[in-house]
């Protein structure tokens, strides 16, 4: 059967009884599949009373009948009478993630699911969630080289060029993960020099090292500061060039972000350095 592309834009609406992150980020994984067809994505959180169930309902069908094709339903409601609403009320293609998957955990693990809302992102466990708060404060107190105090508490240490991705990607694995991680740049004195800051040399174990390639770091840093040789592409290349050999020399371990998203940057590192992947 050949399968035609009902292309242009298709809305997709996210659906939950809390905040939408699990249906967001397991539909925009499948969506991402489909490169050809561009999406209209709708979320609509706390959809917790028959009544909301309604109105999210009665959106989705609107929706259906302006555009003349079924949007997409990812919904991640927990109730089952509410998700049988929107199964069987929506003019829509529905995904249900609950049903899809807690039917065959409650028929394998021969226990009822507790059918509760929120479990996945609410507060469940206080002590967790306060080592999440401390990790995001540690990464804000510890970027850019701005603290060195306690730099022995972090877990991982980012070095790179300046606009790289360090404080991005140090943010994330603290708000993911719950990962101690401080970041500190690696400056032209520190090449002229040819060896690491002083103050992280005490913690070279904890090291990891993010590079670009230099087209890209002048892009960004244009953004930044255009037309100043803090941005040429010629001081680029150099700075790109010195921070590498550096690392190479010192043994850091080191990843490429020019074409990589932050959530793959950060599962390589703590893939690499082998640190505990606690999901929040």
């Amino acid at each position: 059967m050949v399968m035609t592309n009902m292309a242009g834009q298709r809305t997709v609406f996210f659906i939950s009884d809390r905040t939408g992150i699990t249906a967001e980020m397991l539909g925009n994984s499948l969506l991402t599949q489909f490169e050809d067809v561009q999406f209209q994505r709708v979320t609509i959180p706390f959809v917790d009373t028959p009544e909301k169930i309604d109105e999210a309902v009665r959106q989705v069908n609107v929706t259906a009948e302006a555009q003349g094709r079924r949007p997409i339903v990812v919904s991640s409601v927990v109730s089952e009478t509410m998700s049988e609403t929107i199964r069987r009320d929506a003019n829509a293609l529905t995904l249900d993630l609950f049903q899809i998957f807690i039917q065959p955990l409650e028929a394998e693990l021969g226990s009822k699911s507790s059918h509760a809302a929120g479990r996945s992102h609410g507060i469940s466990n206080s002590h967790e969630y306060f080592a999440r708060m401390e990790a995001i404060n540690f990464a804000q107190a510890h970027d850019d080289g701005a603290a060195t105090r306690e730099l022995g508490k972090a877990q991982v240490i980012l070095v790179g060029v300046s606009r790289c991705g360090k404080t991005p990607t140090t943010l994330y694995l603290a708000l993911q993960f719950g990962v101690k991680a401080a970041n500190f740049p690696l400056t032209p004195d520190d090449f002229a020099d040819r060896v690491l800051p002083r103050s992280v040399l005490p913690f070279k174990d904890k090291l990891f090292g993010l590079t670009i390639a230099p087209e890209r770091l002048h892009e960004i840093r244009q953004e930044r500061r255009r037309g100043s040789a803090y941005a040429a592409l010629d001081n680029c290349r150099y700075e790109v060039r010195e921070a590498e050999q550096l690392m190479n020399r010192e043994g850091i371990p080191m990843i490429d972000t020019t074409s990589k998203s932050i959530e793959e940057i950060a599962a390589t590192i703590l893939h690499r350095a082998k640190l505990a992947r606690h999901i929040y």
